[in-house]
């Protein structure tokens, strides 16, 4: 698949490509929203391994929903995309299946002064705690939510996920190396489930320096290249 980006600015990274890779090991059906789509890679992924879904992107910047269009178009894949803030779209319909990788920046990091570095990476430009609970909302029952978010985040992510009620089922680490602490956290979560929480086998990029095979498999199967706009 091809994916047009803009040159200067926000770009995708290989975060997207783990999690649309946890992403596809489950049953996807029905209808599912990518929230924050961005340039559209993750959501049309998906639907490109799940053709039968119905698939609606939703980004609060404009120039991301032109290159959302852009890219469904290029691939062939049917989206409805949305430009709006998630949070104060009015929805008509409820889904199966929401995924994101949202903006988790803490609050005191480092600042981009690009509006639109600034939307795409920190969670002041999110709020969590309203992302994750009008997200249960627009669930259907027993409807799934698969995202990715700062490990360090964790122990506040969980409590906000449980006040919700939702119900954890799986969680899977992303780390650089066996050496560092993870980086990245990648969540199944189950409006209704009596499943006990799973944490799965690490995902680890580099052993001595170079992508582990399971990594290069990864990259294998997303199967995309970048073009520059």
């Amino acid at each position: 698949m091809i994916f047009y980006q803009y040159k200067d600015g926000y770009r995708y990274n290989s975060d997207t490509v783990f999690l649309y890779n946890f992403i596809s090991k489950y049953k996807i059906s029905g209808s599912l929203l990518d929230i924050g789509s961005g340039c559209g890679i993750l959501g049309l992924l998906v639907k490109r391994d799940f053709a039968k879904i119905e698939l609606t992107q939703i980004d609060i910047q404009e120039k991301n929903t032109i290159l959302n269009r852009k890219n469904a178009k290029a691939n062939s894949i049917e989206s409805k995309v949305i430009c709006s803030d998630f949070l104060s779209y009015d929805f008509k319909e409820k889904f199966d299946f929401i995924i994101s990788n949202p903006p988790f920046y803490h609050k005191g990091s480092l600042k981009s002064e690009d509006k639109s570095l600034f939307l795409s990476r920190h969670s002041e430009a999110l709020e969590i705690e309203k992302f994750i609970t009008k997200t249960y909302k627009l669930l259907n029952p027993k409807g799934s939510f698969i995202f990715c978010y700062d490990a360090k985040q964790l122990d506040d992510l969980l409590v906000k996920l449980t006040n919700a009620r939702f119900k954890v089922n799986e969680i899977r680490f992303i780390h650089v190396n066996l050496q560092k602490p993870a980086s990245l956290v990648m969540i199944y979560a189950k409006r209704e489930s009596k499943s006990l929480c799973k944490i799965l086998p690490p995902l680890v990029l580099y052993k001595d320096g170079v992508y582990t095979d399971f990594v290069k498999n990864i990259f294998k199967r997303a199967d995309t290249n970048s073009e520059d706009i």
